[in-house]
């Protein structure tokens, strides 16, 4: 059952499309993950999905249901955590999520029962009276997370969930999203970090509104054609300086002590011999999900 789906979608700020002709489906019991840099629409496309704003033109659906026409029922099946911060700062976690609790209207036993359940799996039980102000980031997130899910929700969406957290609080937040999806839950969520995106079921690459690719996070890298290498060997600083002014580089980032670059289709031997002069050489290595996404990016540049 498809769960989410975009069509079309137009949406744009002072006559500049934040989004420009999105299409995307997410399934029942599916993890997708919408990955792009900041500004790409990515916010943009969950805030349509969520009701918060009406698109421009194109089709938006949650469960079959128009978000803004049918907002009631969309409302109570969607879970929603921006990525800004939306929690009452004064209040403690058990107050915020007693308001949360009677915003869905839940009935008091089932609220506790809810509550109960939230807390033990993001272990915020000894925090009960501290004020969502005074929580780390990621005890924060693991609070907007449980207000997102105490109506029990069908489909979740998250922007950018992991942001601002700590390495230990980020791993424990993903083991819960696998785990949601695991029960049946339709997952979307939004993520600038390229190591995240390759833990989805599926992915969407963003840029400057349009997705510019789209598949399994492995069928995406490998179909691939660029070549991944390492540079081995000469002066980091003056590497630096042959590669940015060499055409067939597409992406140079630090691997540890060395030097790795996204190559454009058959140029290693062109762009091996640039920096041959320099006592450097290049090794081939594994393509990972970062080196995709900047490779496609490069093509839609």
């Amino acid at each position: 059952m498809t769960a989410i789906e975009i069509s079309r979608l137009v949406r744009g700020y002072d006559d500049k499309p934040a989004v420009r002709g999105l299409n995307l489906q997410v399934a029942q019991a599916e993890l997708y993950g919408l990955v792009g840099p900041d500004g790409a629409g990515k916010t943009t496309a969950i805030s349509c999905l969520a009701g918060l704003m009406a698109p421009d033109s194109g089709n938006v659906r949650v469960l079959g249901r128009d978000p803004i026409a049918q907002g009631t029922e969309v409302r109570e099946s969607l879970g929603l955590m921006p990525a800004e911060y939306s929690l009452y700062g004064d209040l403690t976690i058990a107050e915020n999520l007693s308001f949360f609790g009677k915003l869905f209207s839940l009935p008091a036993h089932v609220f506790r029962q809810r509550r109960d359940r939230l807390l033990e799996i993001t272990r915020l039980t000894p925090f009960l009276k501290r004020r969502a102000s005074a929580l780390s980031g990621g005890m924060y997130k693991k609070l907007a997370l449980s207000a997102a899910l105490l109506h029990q929700p069908k489909v979740l969406l998250l922007d950018e969930p992991t942001n601002g957290v700590d390495p230990v609080s980020r791993r424990e937040l993903w083991k819960l999203i696998y785990e949601l999806v695991a029960d049946g839950m339709a997952v979307l969520v939004s993520t600038p970090y390229m190591d995240e995106a390759a833990r989805c079921h599926r992915v969407g690459l963003m840029h400057q509104g349009e997705l510019i690719a789209e598949g399994t996070p492995g069928s995406l890298i490998d179909e691939l054609e660029h070549e991944v290498c390492e540079v081995v060997g000469g002066e980091r600083e003056a590497l630096h300086g042959v590669l940015e002014a060499c055409s067939d580089v597409v992406a140079a980032s630090p691997a540890g002590a060395q030097l790795r670059v996204v190559l454009t289709p058959g140029s290693r031997d062109e762009v091996a011999q640039e920096l041959a002069p320099y006592g450097a050489t290049l090794q081939s290595i594994s393509a990972t999900f970062e080196d995709l996404f900047l490779a496609r990016l490069s093509e839609a540049a």
